[in-house]
């Protein structure tokens, strides 16, 4: 079951989603904004390294950026909320890409989706820019997507979760998880 306003502020009263003002608060999703720190996609300083092996959980060079972003065209960052998610077993989301900031050459790779569970950490954003000629500003707070949420039919139990199996538990940022912090 999709769940709308009254429900999405009892989620957000009650800490599963924190640093949520009542304006962000829609018919059925949740604005989030942009935080502060960011990992941008570095030339590879060693020849071997323009490979990114991905049967190795391989990832490319990444070097940590903090305030107003400019994405040259084509160029990959990582980003984050602000806001901090504590899901219940029984709730799941899904992250989108506000449609404004799409139609102006932003792109979010479809790896938005929270698992029941999932506690203690901010969202991260995986965003490009997929324009040819104009580079995109990235200004911290700003909204730059909606989040909606499903509530299962009964809660995922506890071992299954991704409060048990889930290795993007309790990170604060972006730089923590890739492991640069």
């Amino acid at each position: 079951m999709l769940l709308t306003y009254n429900e999405l502020c009892e989620l957000v009263e009650s800490g599963a989603i924190q640093g949520v003002e009542p304006d962000q608060i829609n018919g059925a999703s949740i604005d989030l904004t942009l935080g502060d720190e960011f990992l941008f996609e570095e030339i590879p300083k060693i020849r071997d390294r323009y490979c990114v092996e991905l049967i190795q959980k391989q990832t490319p060079e990444m070097s940590p950026y903090t305030g107003r972003m400019f994405l040259y065209p084509g160029q990959f960052c990582l980003a984050q909320t602000r806001e901090k998610f504590n899901l219940p077993l029984d709730i799941a989301g899904h992250y989108m890409l506000k449609s404004s900031l799409a139609r102006s050459g932003l792109q979010h790779l479809f790896a938005g989706f929270a698992d029941p569970g999932w506690h203690g950490s901010v969202l991260t954003l995986e965003l490009i820019n997929h324009l040819r000629y104009h580079t995109l500003v990235l200004e911290p707070g700003m909204k730059i997507g909606q989040m909606v949420f499903w509530r299962g039919s009964s809660p995922v139990p506890f071992e299954r979760s991704y409060a048990a199996r889930g290795q993007y538990n309790k990170l604060g940022s972006v730089a923590q998880s890739k492991g640069l912090r």
